[in-house]
């Protein structure tokens, strides 16, 4: 796939069925994701893959983590964080583990984090898989971290789904740079 393409027309996929991706496939996209720019060479992140059964495991402690904020949920409430895992065969758990460091504050290391998912994102679409970058309040329950191994200096930054496209991928938008860039006339403004 042409670089351009490939920047130009990655989608988010949220319709995903099986097959999952291969290992071969899987080894691709990790490898992309560790090519994101990171200050220090700090390698401030980690991931978790989510397969199978597990991600039964993961809709139960997403069902508990809401227990926990709302202990009068009904099952039907229960039901949707249980499902959320299923809505793909394969997720990954991306993990921001910052270090203290003289020169790399905090919030770089999170943009490095951030840059690597991306490139995972797009290394699924170079190879015809889909996916999709999901967040929402389980990504940021401290309960589900601790559900997943996290250690107290590290934090979830949310799911990446991923599968097969189950229908063609949809045109992205065209978004004209003109909207979103200016050029600053070099006058300081207080």
């Amino acid at each position: 796939m042409d670089a351009f393409d490939l920047l130009l027309n990655r989608v988010s996929v949220t319709r995903l069925v099986d097959p999952a991706p291969t290992a071969a496939q899987l080894e691709l996209m990790f490898r992309a994701a560790l090519r994101a720019p990171d200050h220090g060479q700090l390698r401030p992140w980690r991931f978790l893959t989510i397969e199978g059964e597990a991600r039964e495991h993961l809709g139960e402690l997403l069902a508990e983590a809401l227990r926990q904020r709302q202990p009068d949920a009904s099952d039907e409430v229960l039901h949707k964080p249980r499902k959320m895992p299923l809505r793909a065969p394969l997720l990954v758990a991306v993990i921001a583990c910052p270090v203290t460091h003289p020169k790399v504050p905090e919030v770089e290391q999170l943009l490095a984090v951030g840059c690597a998912a991306h490139g995972l994102l797009l290394a699924a679409h170079a190879q015809g898989l889909g996916a999709v970058w999901r967040t929402g309040e389980f990504a940021y329950d401290r309960y589900v971290a601790e559900g997943l191994g996290l250690s107290a200096g590290e934090q979830l930054l949310g799911f990446i789904y991923l599968g097969t496209p189950e229908g063609g991928l949809r045109k992205p938008p065209v978004l004209e740079p003109k909207d979103f860039v200016s050029q600053w006339n070099g006058k300081i403004i207080l």
